[in-house]
């Protein structure tokens, strides 16, 4: 893909904060959607907080050469459960948020020094393209679910009937339809800067429609078949965010026995430390499509240790602040892909502009007011491209070969077909179990045709010494 900026240009001021919006509202709605899930009052204003001072750390260790954002991760919201199902009060569930944060981030640290001093060449061997292409079609292609059951559902947050639902869904899916269209368009026939925000005009485009219909609904009676938009919201938005840490401090923690707390502890070590190595496989993916959309290996400059370091540090202040370790965002990788602009400086301005949105309560409502139809639209586009992404790392394999063919197959499927796994309070997404598979495959399928080239190879030394052998008794 040519890039209209690169890594280190500086698009103009108006045009940076314009495209930090646009990554802003790529990765939002999942950013928010985490401490929502998890509830027992967490903030999503904190979250956004955190997912913007979380992105500045990574950017300081990756030395601004990875253009990424960091945000809420799903893959620890079984661990967060634990967390506070574990806990004796709330106050403990919050602490036990920091402590697991903390577990996660030092397994990052531990991988990186590994790194640092047994190099990255390790990992290519172990995911070469055959690996890592499909495994990156499969980010996107596992998102694609939540995408179309977005496109039916709403911001408004009262009670459907079944009869209501229906025509409810269909203008859902109208709203849904255009906010695709209206994103489309601008990527394929818009002027200049209209190409560069595609998601900026279809959210409004969709936003606006979903509004006509919403402001319709009230306008005869409050029919809750038109009332697609909850701006009810804005009542109850808080105005500043409350962060984890100054919960998780208060103290008065009451464990009730003596050896409470260790047993809290190791719960919550056994909770969040193997879903840490589950995200690193998930980590590896994303950096190795990011390099392949601008162009350069980020494994080896700024370096895997650099990547790894900054997005578990990354991780824990994400955490700090928001309870939620962060992660590096596929919807992020996406935008960049699908905008054409690298900018690093434009993924420092989205953090700075979540940090400081996270203080601007009617602003961060409106964004939780956007409908799930409008950004299923949205993200149609977005777990697309990251899927086409994959796909085009395959396009460097050589499918002729079964052995190439064996390995693509069941990353494929067992990542499309959900095999998840689930030991106890440990959970292995479909991501990273097709991942883990492919690997196993690839070094199956790889031991016979090394075998195979060694016994070709002793057979090409041993040729020589028989012709020669042969010309030998036919002289004489």
């Amino acid at each position: 893909m040519k890039l209209t900026y690169n890594v280190t240009d500086r698009p103009p001021f108006g045009k940076t904060l314009v495209f930090a919006l646009q990554q802003l509202l790529a990765i939002l709605a999942a950013t928010i959607a985490v401490p929502s899930i998890v509830g027992n009052g967490m903030s999503q204003s904190a979250a956004l907080f955190g997912a913007g001072v979380g992105t500045i750390v990574y950017l300081l260790f990756t030395r601004f050469k990875s253009p990424v954002f960091l945000g809420s991760s799903f893959a620890f919201l079984g661990s967060m459960f634990t967390a506070f199902a574990g806990a004796v009060s709330m106050s403990v569930g919050y602490l036990g948020l920091l402590i697991g944060a903390a577990f996660a981030a030092l397994v990052y640290v531990i991988l990186a020094l590994i790194v640092k001093f047994a190099g990255s060449g390790w990992v290519n061997k172990l995911m070469p393209a055959v690996v890592i292409g499909p495994t990156v079609a499969i980010i996107g292609l596992s998102l694609a679910g939540n995408a179309v059951g977005d496109l039916t559902s709403s911001a408004y947050s009262g009670d459907l009937s079944a009869y209501v639902m229906n025509w409810h869904g269909i203008l859902c899916l109208i709203c849904g339809l255009v906010t695709l269209g209206a994103t489309i368009a601008a990527s394929v026939i818009g002027k200049k800067m209209l190409k560069m925000i595609p998601f900026i005009i279809g959210i409004l485009a969709g936003y606006l429609v979903a509004t006509i219909f919403t402001v319709f609904g009230y306008h005869i009676g409050g029919n809750a078949t038109f009332l697609i938009v909850d701006f009810s919201k804005f009542s109850a938005m808080k105005w500043y965010p409350e962060f984890t840490f100054i919960t998780a401090f208060k103290g008065g923690y009451d464990f009730g026995t003596t050896g409470g707390f260790w047993s809290y502890f190791a719960t919550i070590l056994v909770a969040y430390v193997p879903v840490a190595f589950v995200v690193f496989a998930e980590h590896i993916a994303d950096h190795k499509n990011l390099s392949s959309i601008i162009e350069k290996d980020l494994l080896e400059e700024p370096g895997l240790h650099n990547t790894l370091l900054g997005d578990g540090i990354g991780s824990f202040a994400g955490a700090f602040f928001g309870g939620c370790p962060n992660t590096t965002y596929g919807e992020s990788v996406g935008c960049v892909a699908i905008s054409g602009n690298a900018s690093v400086i434009t993924i420092l301005c989205t953090a700075i502009m979540a940090i400081v949105a996270s203080f601007v309560a009617p602003f961060v409502t409106f964004l939780a007011t956007i409908p799930s139809c409008v950004m299923g639209g949205v993200c149609i586009a977005l777990y697309g491209f990251i899927a086409v992404s994959g796909l085009k790392m395959v396009q460097k394999v050589n499918l002729e070969d079964n052995r190439n063919l064996f390995v693509v197959s069941v990353i494929l499927i067992a990542g499309v077909g959900g095999m998840g796994l689930n030991f106890g309070k440990i959970t292995l997404t479909e991501i990273a179990v097709a991942l883990i598979l492919g690997i196993i495959v690839n070094v199956m399928v790889n031991i016979g045709n090394k075998k195979n080239a060694a016994a070709d190879t002793a057979a090409n030394e041993e040729a020589p010494a028989s012709d020669e052998a042969a010309a030998t008794d036919e002289n004489n």
